[in-house]
Parts: C-alpha cells; structure tokens; sequence
C-alpha cells in the first residue's frame, strides 16, 4: 500500500470523532443524505475544536447567523497574508508552507501531522481512483516547479515533489532551476529532457504551471522541432494558472490539444487541478476536464457585492468548507478566484458531485500568488 493510504488519527478523538470518520471516507466522489449528515456533524466539531482554541475563530463565529451552512464564518484567503493564526501550539507545527514566491504578499499556513498527512491521503485517493499509483512503474518526471533550494517553503513545490511518490521515479528534470540566489526558468533544458524522455521507455510525468508547458511547445516550435511521442502512460498533472501572463494565455482545450500534438499524451491523460496553501483540499478535473467537489469538502459561490450564496451558473467569489483543518481556522475560506458552480448531472462524467469553473482572479495587483512570482521568472525567456 501506497504510505500516503495509511491509516492516520485525528489530533483528539473524543473531541472529533465524525472528522475523522470523514476524512476515512474511501471513495473520493461518493454522496447522499448519510454523507451530508457526516459532513455537517464534522463541521460542528472542527468549529467547537477552533472556537475553543482560536480567540479569532471564536469571535467570528459567535457573531456568525446560525442559518449560515454549517454556521462556518466566511475568512477570506488574503487574511492568512497578513496574520498567523493557529489553533495549536507551535512546537506541534509539522509544516509551515508558504503561497507565493520572493515578493509580494504571503499567505503563512501552519500545518500538524493530522492536517497534512490527511490532505495527502486525500490526493492518493483521487489518484487511486484513477489508476495513478503505480509502485511497479517508474516514470521520468518533468516539474514545472521550483528545483529543491534551502529554505524553499512554497506550497506548489511541496505538492509536485510529493506528487512524485505515486510512482518511482528513473529521473527528475525542473523547469525552475535553483541559481543560489534564486530560481530562473530554463526552457532549453526542458526541451532537452522532453527529447531524451522520448527517446526511453518509462511514461513521463509533467507536473506543475500550465504557462510553462506552454512556453516550453511554444520554443520547441520555434526551434522547427519536430512533434515527439512520449512512451504510453504519460501524464500531465498541472496547477498554478497563468497569472501574470494573462494576454498570452490560451485556453484549456487549445493548451490540452497542442500538449497531444506536439508530445502525443492522449486529452484524457491531462487534467488540470485546483488548491491553494489556504486549502488544501485536492480538486483534481475528472475525464471530462471538470473540477469536482470530493466528498471531504463543500463548494459555493459568493456574490461579489453581498457575500451572498449564488445559484449554480452565476459568477462570483469561491467558497471552499472542509473540517479537514485543525491546526488554523480555515475550515472556510472564501477564495480571490472568480468561479460558478454547476450540478454534478451537468458533466456527464461518472461523478455526479457539484463541479466548478474558475473564471480568473478578483483583483491584480496585491492578490499574488505562487503563480505571478513563477511567471516573472518568464519575462524575456518566450
């Protein structure tokens, strides 16, 4: 079995017994009425375990409506840029992430054992789910991700290493090379290493920033390369957005079809993926190339003018619940992102739990991320 599927406990189980018969649940996508008794018994928990341990969680939600969902006060994810807010003593601090890069703004997120050995094992159930654990496999890895540096902390660098231990890997090549004083991208190297994965027999794993994929097609282009067929079973896995390069950006069914021309991985062997440091949940799109609530969290959308919930189809700000969390109070946060939500029967993919579209960010100018840092580092490269 996979480490990352083991059996993990809750921080106090007396006190949160339906968190964690929750965050147990197998099946990734699996609802009805019992499932939604289980989650809002585990929100009351999760809001009990905060309010007790968290003077800001607690006066939030004292002055929370009780007819709001799961009585969850709404804290916004840019409040986590200025302040360090924990439910647990520090020295129970496993891992401190961070969500951008050496400038701007950065959200601090604190994480104990529970907390991220809980989100993990909700990643390799997705992945379970869909045949990407692969123990007897080994894979060349492309990550579009910062190279390993001292001191490097940054949420989508944790998450695509430990993506890489869902199948060994024979090799590791980073799109971001570590310089000593900082990172560069190198589009060269990664037009090096698609040739030469080609050329073997292991699947290829790319993980990470869309931009930078593009960027690399885009130079391989340039340089009258002709299209490469990387070895059956390849995957592409990606995460970050565009940000900062929005006027070059080029839709998700145009960027998945150049991925199947130029390198031959088939659309339903690229799926892009949702999260953020402030919420770790794993939102990872399903065949049909759609963001699917799983069933350790809940999605809505919020009118930008009141904060209101909004019906499907209307855009507005993202909600993200779960009860996953015990080290900070972000059971819910409501995210920069722009989204609508829409009914699981809309898909028609096998999954039938709400699933939503991001439309791009609230704001441009203080509300950075992972991303804009990353995409910095392009400036002059395409």
């Amino acid at each position: 079995m996979n480490p990352h599927l083991a059996p993990v406990a809750v921080p106090d189980p007396a006190l949160l017994p339906h968190v964690q018969r929750l965050c147990d649940l197998t099946d990734p996508y699996t609802q009805g009425p019992e499932e939604e008794a289980l989650f809002a018994a585990a929100m009351a928990e999760i809001n009990a375990w905060h309010g007790e341990r968290s003077p800001f969680f607690r006066s939030l939600y004292e002055s929370t409506p009780p007819a709001e969902p799961y009585r969850a006060p709404l804290v916004h994810a840019n409040f986590f840029k200025g302040h360090e807010v924990l439910s647990i003593p520090r020295d129970q601090v496993d891992l401190h992430l961070t969500s951008s890069g050496t400038t701007g703004q950065k959200s601090q997120m604190f994480f104990d054992t529970w907390t991220i050995r809980s989100a993990q094992r909700m990643v390799a159930r997705i992945f379970e789910r869909n045949g990407w654990i692969t123990p007897d496999q080994e894979v060349n890895y492309l990550l579009y991700s910062y190279e390993p540096a001292e001191a490097l902390n940054l949420g989508t660098a944790f998450t695509d290493n430990y993506l890489c231990d869902f199948a060994p890997a024979r090799s590791v090549a980073y799109a971001l090379r570590a310089t000593g004083g900082g990172h560069e991208f190198d589009p060269f190297g990664c037009v090096a290493a698609l040739r030469r994965f080609a050329e073997d027999d292991a699947p290829v794993r790319i993980l990470g920033f869309p931009a930078f994929l593009f960027f690399t097609l885009e130079r391989m282009e340039a340089m009258g390369l002709p299209p490469l067929r990387l070895p059956e079973g390849s995957l592409v896995i990606l995460g970050g957005g565009w940000k900062g390069h929005a006027d070059r950006r080029i839709g998700k069914e145009e960027l998945y079809a150049r991925v199947t021309e130029r390198l031959g991985i088939p659309g339903d062997r690229i799926r892009d993926t949702f999260g953020s440091v402030e919420h770790c949940i794993p939102y990872i799109e399903c065949d049909h190339h759609r963001l699917h609530a799983p069933v350790w969290s809940r999605v809505a959308i919020r009118s930008t003018r009141t904060l209101e919930p909004l019906p499907y189809g209307e855009p507005g700000y993202l909600h993200l619940v779960s009860p996953y969390i015990t080290s900070v109070p972000a059971q819910s946060v409501v995210m920069g992102d722009l989204a609508s939500l829409h009914p699981g029967d809309a898909c028609g993919c096998e999954l039938n739990t709400p699933w939503f579209t991001v439309h791009g960010r609230a704001g441009v100018s203080r509300n950075r991320s992972c991303a804009v840092a990353a995409a910095e580092l392009m400036k002059g490269m395409s």
